[in-house]
């Protein structure tokens, strides 16, 4: 099966700094596929140089089995949706939405027509002769994205289009990006440094750190099975368990990853003292002190918080823990 996107050893320098450098990477047809990292992991430049708004220095792109070297991006069947929207505050909603099909030479009642059928399909019919400036920070997001996809795109990249949202409004637009993204079929791929955004909507995750992608896989592999330190400590926040702990704790003398939800209060566990509690409404993170090291530990709600300062017992599966590479 040809791949939507295919990267093969690409790199991109400016000047010295490698911000991507030697990726390999394969998106399938129809996917929804999160690169995730921190600022300057590489990921927004891959996204740049699968919109053509950047040229690799080195490697090969393919879009949907052709080559995307030195095209520029308006010939390509890709569009993209920007955190900022970019939309044109002097056009109304229906022009905003309508503005690449003219572009393009669409009569004005075929793309009319279109940019509404595209308003409707993320269910803001009726707001056409609006202009930006009257709308909310989440319609103005769903105006950007009913922009990108009325050009109907193979591929549609979203450079992290939920950052400007509060945290209720993000999380009902994750929902919907990905019922949409289903009921369309075509690819995803959606740039965040957002690690519960990746996990909830995404097929496929590639953590990105330092110009490389660190690991690739299901949002569950991911979670459960990080490869080393750095994907262990930002996807999560796992307690990162050095290997003289982990043997004292009769473990392997290695790198391993306890995620805090693992970790419950035992009678007959090992010993440990509360240094913080912290309430998050569904849950409680403690913060305890355990043989010199620190580890996060959350309780469900409902359970039994100890005070600071309290001794506590810990206890886990021996399933729960995870062994890493010993590379950071």
């Amino acid at each position: 099966m040809t791949s939507a996107v295919r990267f093969q050893q690409v790199s991109r320098h400016f000047g010295q700094v490698r911000a991507v450098d030697g990726v390999d990477l394969e998106i399938a047809p129809g996917e929804f596929f999160a690169m995730l990292g921190p600022s300057g992991s590489g990921k927004t430049t891959c996204l740049r140089l699968i919109a053509g708004f950047e040229q690799p220095t080195a490697g090969h792109i393919q879009i949907f089995g052709e080559t995307a070297d030195g095209v520029p991006p308006y010939r390509r069947n890709v569009n993209t949706v920007f955190q900022d929207y970019a939309l044109f505050p002097h056009l109304n909603i229906l022009d905003n939405v309508a503005y690449g099909l003219m572009v393009r030479g669409v009569g004005k009642a075929e793309r009319m027509k279109a940019a509404g059928e595209a308003l409707e399909l993320v269910k803001l019919p009726g707001y056409g002769a609006r202009r930006p400036g009257q709308l909310s920070g989440g319609q103005r997001q769903r105006v950007a994205l009913a922009r990108a996809l009325v050009n109907k795109p193979k591929v549609l990249l979203l450079d992290e289009p939920l950052g400007a949202l509060d945290l209720k409004l993000r999380e009902q637009m994750q929902e919907e990006l990905k019922s949409l993204q289903r009921a369309l079929g075509i690819t995803f791929v959606f740039v965040t440094h957002d690690q519960g955004e990746a996990l909830s909507m995404a097929d496929r995750v590639a953590v990105f750190n330092d110009g490389n992608i660190v690991q690739e896989g299901t949002p569950q592999d991911i979670y459960r099975r990080p490869k080393n330190r750095f994907v262990a400590d930002f996807v999560g926040s796992s307690n990162v368990i050095a290997p003289d702990l982990m043997a004292s704790l009769g473990g392997e003398r290695r790198w391993a990853s306890l995620r805090p939800e693992a970790i419950r209060l035992a009678g007959d566990g090992v010993e440990a003292q509360v240094d913080n509690a912290s309430f998050l409404g569904a849950a409680t993170r403690l913060t305890v002190g355990l043989r010199g090291a620190r580890l996060h530990v959350m309780l469900p709600a409902g359970a039994d918080v100890p005070v600071v300062g309290a001794d506590i017992r810990l206890a886990w599966q021996p399933d729960d823990i995870h062994y890493m590479d010993d590379a950071a």
